[in-house]
């Protein structure tokens, strides 16, 4: 019987030393950024679901646990081993057929560069309930529904809201940008404020929408119900979005594009997406002898600081929409062309190549491995935290801010048009090795992602770290021309890319700038020897399984 007079002591939940994680063994895993999630994914399997059934149980519970950076109003990315072989699926949505170059000039005037941040004109078609649709179409093995359960459970009763995620949700309490946004402050905003650490969050509209998502297997979201009232929101509010638009959308199955690094083959999801710059980056790298220089050494970090620099200033110039690029994938990462630019870097000095500059994200990564050797490698997102800021009410979905990746330059091949998608900064990752499945991975955090990605290979493949010390290293980003080093870093290191001539700034906002990430591992035969899974210390989450 709970103590009428009981009272948590004042705790600083910010409080703690640093610490570092241990892998976790097992034949069936789960590894995301909030432990709800895990066992939402953990319950399914255990009921004899697969590891995508697991995935999108936990991706559903994600949009409830951590909605600064996912909501139902989504999309998401997929790389997986089917037990035959890696297939991709590319669940980004379209524009609007009214989002054309002249809808915005008209709106926002003839100086608009990109469609604006936050607001019905920020929202793209959500594409992650499409995605985890079709993914059950093809592999899912419990009934739809019953993958919903665990998040409409989490949705009804609440949870406490946890450290990290907190720490998002206040600052974006104190943003106008968001808190003007119609339906936020009334889904986010409860007592007109966030919620506290350890306070009980609850999302009942939510668990309306997973129930309808559940019984009409998806259908009710994109031609019925949901998408009547998604209509319904936008027109009252000026944005463009039609039922017809959310009836036309269709995920891609895609084949994902590959570079081999050290007797190993990285893939990743080809554009719309910026998973191509890990692999340019990595095809430069694989160029010098990196190995021979000591972990965590300033050479080593040098060079890998230019060789990213190098791969975001192709691809934030070319990558868009397929269909609009000048240059495909396989041009881009043709070997001569690689090794041509990894000849630029100067050992002994930094330099600009010239990078654009991707806008940070708010994002989510799982991975999910089964005992029958199935690996599901999975991000979902509403691009920057709590995405558009627009929340359907009575329905609780949240949706993204993707269209504000398009730009209003005539130019570009990331020209704004109707039913395209815009260049996408959400990437899954994976490894295998003789066309094998070796490892199912991400790291979350806008154009962190390449660059967590890049890191934490190299960390494994050439200085034989294990996933989880990987994950738990320091982590540096380029960011807008700059390197930002997180706190860990050497100080001699960090002030020897100083004197290299590299802008450095450090401090440590882990959440977003450095990425989080979640790795799993096959050690041999899952059914025998299982896997070694890791899950980053940045965020509120963990690698568990049975």
């Amino acid at each position: 019987m709970k103590n009428p007079d009981f009272k948590n002591p004042d705790f600083n939940w910010s409080a703690g030393y640093p610490s570092q994680r241990a892998p976790v063994f097992a034949r069936n895993v789960v590894s995301t950024s909030h432990p709800l999630a895990v066992q939402a994914g953990l319950k399914i399997l255990s009921q004899g679901g697969c590891a995508v059934d697991a995935a999108i149980a936990a991706a559903a519970g994600m949009t409830l646990v951590e909605p600064c950076s996912n909501g139902l109003g989504s999309d998401m990315f997929c790389i997986l081993w089917d037990g035959k072989g890696l297939q991709g699926l590319n669940a980004s949505g379209c524009a609007p057929q009214a989002w054309t170059p002249q809808y915005f000039h008209r709106k926002y005037g003839q100086d608009a560069k990109t469609p604006p941040k936050r607001g019905w004109d920020s929202v793209t078609v959500p594409g992650a309930v499409a995605g985890w649709v079709a993914l059950h179409k093809r592999y899912g093995k419990l009934p739809f529904a019953d993958l919903m359960a665990p998040a409409i459970e989490v949705a009804e009763r609440g949870y406490a809201v946890p450290v990290i995620v907190q720490h998002k949700w206040t600052a974006a309490a104190g943003l106008a940008e968001l808190t003007s946004q119609p339906g936020f402050a009334q889904a986010f905003l409860p007592h007109g404020r966030a919620p506290q650490v350890s306070e009980r969050f609850c999302l009942p509209a939510a668990a309306k929408t997973l129930r309808l998502i559940g019984q009409s297997h998806g259908e009710a979201f994109y031609r019925g119900e949901i998408a009547a009232a998604v209509q319904a929101y936008a027109q009252a509010h000026g944005g463009a979005m039609t039922a017809a638009d959310m009836a036309a959308y269709e995920p891609e199955w895609v084949t994902p594009i590959s570079r081999d690094y050290r007797g190993y083959t990285l893939h990743e999801i080809p554009p719309n997406g910026q998973g191509i710059a890990a692999l340019i980056a990595l095809g430069i790298v694989e160029k010098f002898d990196i190995a021979s220089m000591p972990v965590d050494s300033l050479a080593s970090q040098h060079l890998q600081i230019e060789a990213m620099k190098l791969a975001f200033a192709d691809v934030y110039k070319y990558v868009a929409e397929p269909k609009s690029m000048t240059l495909t994938p396989e041009q881009m990462l043709d070997d001569g062309y690689l090794k041509e630019r990894s000849r630029m870097i100067d050992p002994k000095r930094a330099q600009d190549f010239g990078p654009g500059h991707a806008p940070k994200g708010g994002t989510i990564y799982l991975t999910a491995a089964d005992e029958q050797g199935m690996m599901v490698s999975f991000i979902q997102s509403n691009y920057m935290g709590f995405g558009s800021g627009v929340v359907v009410p009575d329905y609780g979905l949240s949706l993204q801010n993707r269209g504000h990746c398009f730009t209003l330059d005539p130019t570009s091949a990331n020209l704004v048009g109707p039913g395209k998608r815009p260049f996408h900064t959400i990437i899954p990752a994976f490894l295998t090795q003789d066309g094998a499945p070796v490892m199912s991975f991400g790291v979350m955090g806008g154009d962190m992602q390449p660059q967590g990605h890049m890191q934490t290979v190299i960390r494994m493949l050439d200085y034989q770290q294990n996933p989880q010390a990987a994950c738990d290293a320091p982590r540096w980003r380029v960011n807008a021309g700059k390197v930002n080093a997180e706190n860990g870093f050497k100080a001699e290191t960090v002030q020897g890319l100083r004197d290299l001539g590299h802008q450095v700034e450090s401090f440590n906002d882990s959440y977003q700038d450095y990425g989080a990430g979640q790795f799993i591992w096959r050690l041999g035969d899952p059914a025998v020897e299982g896997y070694a899974a890791a899950s980053d210390p940045r965020r509120d989450g963990q690698a568990a399984g049975f």
